[in-house]
């Protein structure tokens, strides 16, 4: 089975070297400086990415990702389907967890049984899971997965948790699992056991070593890790949330390395002496806009909503420069976007360009569809999420003002933002995704997939917008275990939902590192920070 061929972020990336400055830190120590803090340290807590990023550095999985999310054999060697409903994987024999215990199919079995135990869990891993119909070890070091249909998302799903060792939280017998409760499993670690080191084990490249909630994470290196000797004996992630103190932790040799350091100060980390990593990654900033209420509560001066019409909706999308925002507003450091996916991406349209800013076409069509003195438009915005999130809301606000639509911005912290979105409170939003699996497929299901729970479809579609002709594409897709055959019908289905204007891609952010001489970092498209990409030069 061909493996997704995802974009080459590498190609893109860049690195800026600059002069030289001494090494702060030991050659043995890393001290990360981390703009987020993870929930916990449990792996299927909260499927967030500084989570994510955090538990590679200790719980594997049996299928990875590398730095274009390019899937790579981890505890399993290799996998294929045996049929439309059954996956072999063989897993890689002479792995053992931390606590010295061998690895083998009984511990994956234990991690699916667990994940949906997860007590409290803020954004369950269940949602890539839930295909699994059954699971059997016809041998410790062969997992048979049957799932109720063809599921070629499978491998790809596998990739994003990790497995837990069955002998550490105390099972010694057979496992048995069952979709509606597994036999043999006893009482599942709580989230705390991990966040303290208790059930902390994994087979990964580092070793819990102390966290301190607020203050640092420590990693130490796993002498006995399968895949050879970790570049570091200590890792230490910093959590140093503010722009300005953690550039001055780098700029004073307090950190070696930090991430999303501000796009206003790279020039300035560059001068320095520090060098600085960048490369496109699976993110895109988009506008969705509100397509079933009516009124709808941002708009004035109509009694309609004007987003039920395409024409309003390309109107909006032709008003926005986006080359304008790439240049303006984020200082070069993204690329202007014409779909939901990055161009080289498993499922993106070769070609498929941003659309031509054009304000008099925006002007003609919005006279056409019946608001030719336009309306007025509050537009929502987190002001803390996204790089310069505001700042393009706001230039999109006096852009969609220029062709007649007289807007304004609503921007708050995340938290509020994405609790007033998912009550509807906004008729044109700004936010982002990022590919979590690196292929089409994850934008389509989440952002513009017509709602449905059962299927879990639109789960992040809070403009509803639904169009059957997608609907069916996407279940077509994920129906067709050949590669070739549903990257085809993908690029079908972003092609239906471009042309209906149902989302209007931006940009699509490209994510910059900064670090001390002497390491190197080679940018990731899902923008993980991990200490498992950082190598000494010397």
């Amino acid at each position: 089975m061909r493996k997704s061929t995802l974009l080459c972020a590498a190609s893109l990336a860049a690195v800026l070297v600059s002069p030289v400055l001494a090494s702060p830190a030991a050659a043995q120590d890393l001290t990360i400086g981390a703009s987020a803090e993870p929930s916990a340290l449990d792996p299927h807590y909260h499927n967030l990415g500084p989570n994510n990023a955090m538990r590679r550095h200790v719980f594997e999985s049996m299928v990875l990702q590398d730095e274009n999310q390019r899937l790579q054999p981890g505890l399993a060697t290799s996998w294929k389907p045996l049929d439309d409903t059954t996956w072999e994987f063989k897993l890689r024999e002479g792995v053992s967890f931390h606590d010295g215990s061998p690895f083998t199919a009984k511990d994956v079995i234990y991690t699916v049984c667990r994940i949906p135990n997860v007590e409290n869990s803020p954004s369950s891993f269940t949602v890539y899971t839930k295909a699994i119909a059954d699971m059997q070890a016809p041998d410790p070091h062969t997992l048979i997965i049957k799932t109720d249909g063809p599921y070629p998302l499978l491998p790809v799903e596998v990739s994003t948790w990790g497995v837990l060792s069955a002998a550490a939280n105390g099972v010694t017998g057979d496992i048995g699992f069952g979709r509606e409760g597994c036999s043999g499993t006893g009482d599942y670690p709580k989230t705390d056991d991990f966040n303290t080191g208790k059930a902390a084990i994994g087979t990964g490249m580092y070793k819990f070593g102390e966290y301190s909630r607020g203050d640092k994470i420590v990693f130490q290196r796993n002498d006995n890790y399968w895949g050879g000797k970790a570049d570091w004996a200590t890792v230490t992630f910093r959590p140093i949330t503010s722009d300005g103190p953690r550039v001055a932790a780098l700029l004073a040799g307090d950190v070696d390395m930090i991430d999303k350091p501000p796009l206003q100060d790279l020039e300035r980390i560059k001068n320095e002496g520090f060098q600085v990593s960048q490369g496109l990654s699976n993110r895109v900033i988009y506008l969705h806009m509100d397509q079933e209420q009516e009124p709808t509560p941002g708009v004035t001066g109509t009694e309609k909503n004007p987003f039920k019409d395409v024409r309003v909706r390309k109107a909006v999308s032709m008003a926005i420069n986006r080359d304008a925002i790439v240049a303006r507003i984020m200082g070069g450091v993204a690329v202007p976007a014409g779909e939901l996916l990055p161009p080289g991406m498993f499922g993106s349209t070769p070609g498929a360009g941003a659309e031509e800013y054009n304000p008099d076409a925006a002007k003609k069509l919005l006279a056409e569809a019946g608001y030719p003195e336009g309306f007025g438009l509050t537009i929502g915005s987190p002001n803390d999420r996204y790089i310069n999130d505001a700042q393009v809301a706001q230039a999109v606000a006096q852009m969609l003002t220029r062709v007649g639509i007289e807007t304004q911005v609503d921007a708050v912290t995340a938290s509020t933002f994405f609790k007033r979105r998912n009550q509807y409170e906004f008729s044109m939003y700004l936010a982002g995704w990022g590919s979590g699996t690196g292929e089409m497929s994850s934008p389509l299901r989440a952002l513009v997939a017509t709602r449905n729970k059962d299927k879990g479809y639109g789960g992040t579609n809070r403009g509803r917008y639904s169009n059957p002709d997608l609907d069916a594409l996407i279940d077509q897709a994920l129906a067709t275990v050949d590669d070739d055959k549903r990257e085809k019908i993908l690029q079908q289905a972003s092609g239906v939902v471009m042309a209906d204007y149902g989302i209007l891609p931006l940009h699509f952010e490209v994510t910059p590192w900064a670090f001390r001489k002497g390491i190197t970092y080679t940018p990731r498209a899902d923008q993980y920070t991990l200490a498992l990409g950082v190598k000494p030069t010397n």
